[in-house]
């Protein structure tokens, strides 16, 4: 009997479920709409339980990477759940339990973008690399960051999506999308914000529009300050709206201008296509992260 990895890659739109060992080795997969927790949870189950006696496997871990906030102190009484999170019906879910008790195997549990860039550092854009941030820019904006080989955690852990912007109502009017912070950098750049202040969705807007401009001045505000903060050796910028591709170079440009010279490293000032990246594993950066995740237990 084959062993195999389980990895959830649990986002706000739509939840993606593995069983893998690695890229090269994915032995099935399935996506479907997130809606309320008590049908995705047990579509979620399903998937894993039929997968285990259609394949005759074993199913040795599983790693979960949600949107969140969520708490990972193993300690606390509300660890493995969705806390407040701006996804109506998901409040205080309980996300990892349901699945434990199902299934009976280890789970190993973290955010969305934490367990991206885990897969990014194992398979990915960031191999060989200790410190390095990914971003996802889509439904949401989260950001993950792997610092001396391993997940920033804390007090809980980085919202890298909710600091401040600085937003010029002459030019933006805009109130933000986010419902607790209203200029913070997924209210101003998020997918859903561009669609509301525009009429339409991101992914419909001529490279051209002026939309462009403006998103790409809020992603090099937020990174130039990351940039400052962490000082990390690369940054890999996932997501639905880092799909259009002719944003890269404007987000180059614009956060060398807003660094103005002061970080001094060769690969910011003649380099930064190298260092301000897309997803080595492209739109499968969550699912075999989830996998690496699970790896590591």
């Amino acid at each position: 009997m084959k062993e195999y990895y389980g990895g959830i890659e649990a986002g706000g739109t739509k939840f993606v479920c593995v069983i893998a060992n690695g890229p090269d080795d994915i032995l099935t997969e399935e996506r479907f709409p997130t809606t309320n927790p008590a049908e995705t949870i047990q579509k979620t189950i399903l998937f894993f339980q039929r997968a285990v006696e259609k394949y005759k496997i074993r199913l040795t871990s599983l790693g979960v990477g949600s949107f969140g906030p969520i708490d990972l102190h193993n300690s606390s009484k509300s660890f493995g759940f969705i806390t407040t999170t701006p996804k109506k019906g998901w409040e205080n879910t309980d996300l990892i339990h349901p699945i434990k008790k199902s299934l009976g195997i280890p789970i190993a549990f973290d955010t969305d973008v934490n367990v991206a860039a885990i897969g990014e550092g194992k398979w990915g854009a960031a191999q060989n690399l200790n410190n390095f941030l990914y971003f996802t820019i889509g439904t949401g904006i989260g950001g993950g960051a792997i610092i001396d080989g391993k997940p920033l955690h804390g007090l809980i852990h980085p919202e890298m999506g909710h600091i401040r912007i600085s937003q010029d109502k002459s030019l933006d009017p805009y109130h933000g999308k986010c419902p607790f912070h209203p200029n913070c950098f997924e209210g101003l750049a998020s997918g859903p914000a561009m669609e509301e202040r525009w009429g339409q969705p991101a992914e419909l807007l001529e490279e051209d529009h002026p939309a462009w401009n403006l998103e790409s001045d809020y992603i090099a505000q937020a990174l130039s300050n990351f940039i400052c903060t962490f000082s990390p050796m690369k940054i890999i910028l996932g997501g639905g709206v880092m799909q259009k591709k002719f944003l890269y170079p404007m987000i180059h440009k614009k956060a060398q201008e807003y660094l103005n010279y002061y970080v001094q490293s060769e690969i910011i000032l003649s380099r930064i296509s190298d260092y301000i990246v897309p997803p080595g594993l492209g739109n499968q950066a969550g699912m075999l992260g989830a996998i690496a995740l699970a790896q590591s237990i």
